[in-house]
């Protein structure tokens, strides 16, 4: 894995320096009657590591959801480099932001290559006829794209096993394999919800080197994460959610000097916080929506 913080080219998705790449304002999500994520603001600039933080159940995934256009916010707006996004999340990827999940999705039965190859295909140019008539064009596409991914496959440290089927991968590589895809549409930001969950410490650090090594690409990354340690080494800045309301955004010391942040990773009550009822009726929700979304007429089930 390029690990070198200096010497990186950018990508073709990359940011000019000091652009704001995302700006999130009032982000709202309700489920019926339960509310995952209240009145959210944020914003993330290029060449920045942006951490969300929060306790289970806090409303973070919900909120990833929203500005990849799974879900649309019942209130507020999402914009990417100035544009209101699109409520479809082919088409938020197409605009220019990508993103791996909690749970992997890959491509189980396909190799390295080929899930790789299919995070290309929103940067493919080549029409239907293009494809069915495998003209000259098609074949330069095809071999533009497999030459990419070879690439992304160098970058994150998987290029020897780029025939080896993904179900095969160990799960610290399955991960990076994920990363790979979601570069492969050549984004402008990358979301990365808990890159490191299940990791040791050895695929942790490893993870963190790839994160900076991504930004100095000029891609800008918003992050989820458990890994207190790793988030506050990460990131710029941090945001922090409890129960869907940010509660304190800041740089490290910021965040872990907060006396609110302190009591709701420890669990224990401040001024307003909701009750043991209103936690479990949010999740219950959030879950339901997440099964609803996964089990729709033509999605692929590719975790």
């Amino acid at each position: 894995m390029t690990t070198d913080t200096t010497t990186q080219d950018a990508v073709p998705g990359a940011s000019a320096p000091g652009e704001v790449v995302l700006d999130a304002r009032g982000v709202t999500m309700r489920f019926g009657g339960l509310t995952a994520v209240r009145n959210v603001d944020l914003t993330v600039n290029s060449g920045e590591i942006v951490g969300l933080i929060g306790p289970n159940g806090a409303g973070k995934t919900t909120f990833f959801n929203c500005l990849t256009g799974l879900y649309i916010p019942t209130e507020g707006e999402v914009r990417y480099k100035g544009q209101v996004l699109p409520p479809k999340s082919f088409k938020v990827t197409a605009a220019g932001i990508a993103r791996t999940f909690q749970n992997i999705r890959l491509f189980a039965n396909m190799t390295v290559l080929e899930n790789v190859l299919v995070g290309r295909h929103t940067r493919t140019k080549e029409g239907l006829w293009s494809a069915l008539l495998r003209g000259p064009g098609f074949h330069k596409a095809e071999a533009a794209s497999r030459a990419r991914a070879m690439e992304l496959l160098e970058f994150v440290g998987l290029e020897a096993k780029a025939e080896h089927l993904a179900r095969n991968l160990p799960y610290g590589e399955q991960r990076k394999l994920e990363i790979a895809r979601a570069l492969a549409s050549e984004p402008g930001l990358l979301l990365l919800d808990e890159p490191t969950a299940g990791m040791n410490p050895q695929e942790t650090r490893a993870t963190e080197e790839l994160v900076f090594a991504i930004r100095d690409k000029g891609i800008a990354v918003l992050v989820i994460e458990h890994d207190m340690r790793f988030i506050f080494n990460l990131c710029d800045r941090v945001a922090v959610l409890v129960q869907g309301e940010k509660l304190v955004e800041g740089d490290s010391a910021t965040v872990q000097g907060d006396e609110r942040v302190v009591a709701a990773y420890l669990g224990e009550p401040f001024e307003n916080a909701p009750g043991d009822e209103e936690v479990a009726e949010v999740e219950a929700a959030e879950a339901h929506a997440e099964a609803t979304t996964d089990a729709a007429p033509g999605k692929e089930n590719d975790r």
